[in-house]
């Protein structure tokens, strides 16, 4: 079963559905990463928001799940777009005011060189099990001139493994591949893949990096 079939099965759309979890990936070896589907399906809080102060002008949200980030901003007046592979993820983003699509990443997006922000924002360095694929696709999602706004695991990992959607419950959705990434990973990634890293903080115990193009038009094998 593919990434995308996944992430629509249940648990994971049950969980966006009542905005409630618990709700884990779990390893093959029982290991369970926690996520936070309360703190997704309510208003951004502070690490958010130093994430959207430093926004800039058009803003693609990767991942966007129930949409918190993607509704703020157009709130604000900013344009920007979701995407996702979750239908119900993606629902739920137009009903509190966001504009979304359900789609991967690695598909044809709109607007494609000439986004000025991109987001890969509560674990979205994961998508596709393979950081270096993803931040070299988004090399070519974001403009020249634009940033990439990326959060990591405030550990120091580097990780590339198969998980599943878990609900604590005995309900499991498909294996599909995730990673994991501290900074330091992230930054050895991003470089590979064409980017610099122009700035890194931490608010409420998250961590950020924000990423740039490298001058070069290409990017590194």
């Amino acid at each position: 079963m593919t990434t995308t079939t996944a992430w629509r099965a249940d648990p994971y759309d049950c969980a966006l559905r009542t905005g409630r979890g618990p709700l884990f990936l779990r390893r093959h070896d029982g290991w369970l990463l926690p996520l936070d589907i309360e703190r997704w399906c309510t208003a951004p809080d502070g690490a958010d928001r130093s994430v959207l102060d430093r926004c800039r002008g058009t803003v693609l949200d990767v991942g966007c799940g129930p949409g918190r980030l993607v509704a703020a901003l157009a709130a604000e007046g900013q344009r920007a777009l979701g995407v996702d592979i979750s239908p119900e993820a993606v629902a739920r983003t137009l009903r509190i005011g966001g504009s979304a699509l359900c789609r991967s990443v690695f598909e044809p997006l709109p607007g494609e060189g000439r986004w000025d922000t991109a987001l890969l924002i509560d674990g979205n360095m994961g998508i596709g099990g393979d950081p270096t694929a993803l931040l070299r696709r988004l090399r070519h999602v974001v403009s020249p001139s634009g940033r990439l706004i990326a959060e990591c695991a405030p550990v120091d990992v580097d990780e590339c493994c198969e998980v599943r959607v878990d609900d604590g419950r005995g309900g499991r959705g498909a294996p599909f591949p995730w990673a994991r990434v501290g900074s330091r990973a992230l930054a050895a990634h991003a470089r590979r893949a064409g980017w610099d890293v122009s700035g890194q903080w931490t608010r409420e115990g998250r961590t950020f990096l924000s990423l740039a193009p490298q001058p070069s038009a290409g990017t590194r094998p």
